[in-house]
Protein backbone atom coordinates (compact mmCIF):
# COMPACT_ATOMS: atom_id res chain seq x y z
CA UNK A 1 0.00 0.00 0.00
CA UNK A 2 1.11 3.56 -0.65
CA UNK A 3 2.65 5.40 2.27
CA UNK A 4 3.52 9.10 2.24
CA UNK A 5 5.79 10.71 4.82
CA UNK A 6 6.17 14.48 5.20
CA UNK A 7 8.60 16.35 7.42
CA UNK A 8 10.26 19.71 7.91
CA UNK A 9 7.46 21.88 9.22
CA UNK A 10 7.91 24.21 12.14
CA UNK A 11 7.67 27.75 13.43
CA UNK A 12 9.80 30.57 12.05
CA UNK A 13 9.81 34.34 12.01
CA UNK A 14 8.88 36.35 8.96
CA UNK A 15 11.73 36.26 6.44
CA UNK A 16 12.97 32.89 7.62
CA UNK A 17 13.30 29.62 5.75
CA UNK A 18 12.13 26.03 6.00
CA UNK A 19 12.62 22.94 3.87
CA UNK A 20 9.86 20.38 3.61
CA UNK A 21 10.44 16.80 2.53
CA UNK A 22 8.06 14.24 1.11
CA UNK A 23 8.74 10.60 0.37
CA UNK A 24 6.20 8.23 -1.14
CA UNK A 25 6.56 4.48 -1.20
CA UNK A 26 4.61 1.29 -1.77
CA UNK A 27 3.66 1.62 -5.44
CA UNK A 28 4.93 -0.67 -8.17
CA UNK A 29 5.26 2.35 -10.46
CA UNK A 30 7.12 5.60 -10.02
CA UNK A 31 5.07 8.70 -9.33
CA UNK A 32 3.63 10.45 -12.36
CA UNK A 33 3.50 13.68 -10.39
CA UNK A 34 4.19 14.96 -6.90
CA UNK A 35 3.12 18.25 -5.43
CA UNK A 36 2.66 20.42 -2.39
CA UNK A 37 -0.63 21.93 -1.29
CA UNK A 38 -1.53 24.04 1.71
CA UNK A 39 -4.61 24.92 3.69
CA UNK A 40 -5.00 27.73 6.19
CA UNK A 41 -7.88 27.89 8.69
CA UNK A 42 -11.08 29.03 7.01
CA UNK A 43 -9.62 28.73 3.52
CA UNK A 44 -9.74 26.14 0.78
CA UNK A 45 -6.76 23.96 0.01
CA UNK A 46 -4.59 25.46 -2.71
CA UNK A 47 -1.82 24.17 -4.89
CA UNK A 48 1.65 25.50 -4.11
CA UNK A 49 4.02 23.66 -6.42
CA UNK A 50 4.25 20.44 -8.38
CA UNK A 51 6.69 18.45 -10.48
CA UNK A 52 5.94 15.70 -12.99
CA UNK A 53 8.04 12.70 -13.96
CA UNK A 54 10.03 14.62 -16.57
CA UNK A 55 10.88 17.42 -14.15
CA UNK A 56 8.46 20.06 -15.39
CA UNK A 57 7.40 22.34 -12.55
CA UNK A 58 4.51 24.65 -11.80
CA UNK A 59 4.30 27.20 -8.98
CA UNK A 60 1.44 29.27 -7.69
CA UNK A 61 1.88 32.98 -8.26
CA UNK A 62 1.85 33.65 -4.53
CA UNK A 63 5.06 31.67 -3.93
CA UNK A 64 6.92 32.10 -7.22
CA UNK A 65 10.41 33.40 -6.61
CA UNK A 66 10.37 32.38 -2.94
CA UNK A 67 9.69 28.63 -2.99
CA UNK A 68 11.59 25.98 -4.92
CA UNK A 69 10.77 22.32 -5.49
CA UNK A 70 13.45 19.77 -6.26
CA UNK A 71 13.66 16.03 -6.71
CA UNK A 72 15.54 14.02 -4.15
CA UNK A 73 17.98 11.23 -4.93
CA UNK A 74 15.64 8.65 -3.45
CA UNK A 75 12.77 7.35 -5.54
CA UNK A 76 9.60 9.46 -5.31
CA UNK A 77 11.07 12.10 -3.03
CA UNK A 78 10.29 15.80 -3.36
CA UNK A 79 11.62 18.79 -1.44
CA UNK A 80 10.06 22.20 -1.00
CA UNK A 81 12.55 24.91 -0.09
CA UNK A 82 10.70 27.90 1.35
CA UNK A 83 12.55 31.19 1.64
CA UNK A 84 11.42 34.71 2.58
CA UNK A 85 8.47 33.28 4.46
CA UNK A 86 5.53 35.53 5.23
CA UNK A 87 2.78 35.22 7.84
CA UNK A 88 0.32 34.51 5.03
CA UNK A 89 2.29 31.33 4.28
CA UNK A 90 1.08 29.90 7.58
CA UNK A 91 -0.86 26.73 6.82
CA UNK A 92 -0.90 22.97 6.99
CA UNK A 93 1.20 21.75 4.07
CA UNK A 94 0.28 18.49 2.36
CA UNK A 95 2.25 16.33 -0.01
CA UNK A 96 0.20 14.89 -2.86
CA UNK A 97 1.17 12.08 -5.22
CA UNK A 98 -0.26 10.75 -8.46
CA UNK A 99 0.33 7.09 -9.20
CA UNK A 100 -0.93 5.68 -12.48
CA UNK A 101 -1.62 2.03 -13.22
CA UNK A 102 0.84 2.10 -16.12
CA UNK A 103 4.26 3.60 -16.64
CA UNK A 104 3.51 6.34 -19.14
CA UNK A 105 3.98 10.05 -19.35
CA UNK A 106 0.84 11.87 -18.35
CA UNK A 107 0.83 15.66 -18.25
CA UNK A 108 -1.22 16.69 -15.23
CA UNK A 109 -2.53 20.03 -14.08
CA UNK A 110 0.00 20.06 -11.26
CA UNK A 111 -1.71 22.59 -9.02
CA UNK A 112 -5.14 20.97 -9.19
CA UNK A 113 -6.24 18.83 -6.28
CA UNK A 114 -8.27 16.44 -8.43
CA UNK A 115 -5.18 15.22 -10.29
CA UNK A 116 -3.77 13.42 -7.26
CA UNK A 117 -4.88 10.16 -5.69
CA UNK A 118 -2.71 9.90 -2.56
CA UNK A 119 -2.16 12.41 0.23
CA UNK A 120 0.04 12.74 3.27
CA UNK A 121 -1.14 13.71 6.73
CA UNK A 122 0.36 17.18 6.51
CA UNK A 123 3.04 19.16 8.29
CA UNK A 124 2.35 22.49 10.00
CA UNK A 125 4.16 25.66 8.96
CA UNK A 126 3.74 28.73 11.15
CA UNK A 127 5.28 32.09 10.29
CA UNK A 128 5.15 34.85 12.89
CA UNK A 129 5.48 38.55 12.19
Amino acid sequence: QVHIVESGGGSVQSGGSLRLSCTASGSTNTAACMGWFRQAPGKEREGVAGMDKKGFIEYSESVKGRFTVSQGDAKDTLYLQMDSLKPEDTAMYYCAVLYLSEELYYIPHKLEEYEYNYWGQGTQVTVSS
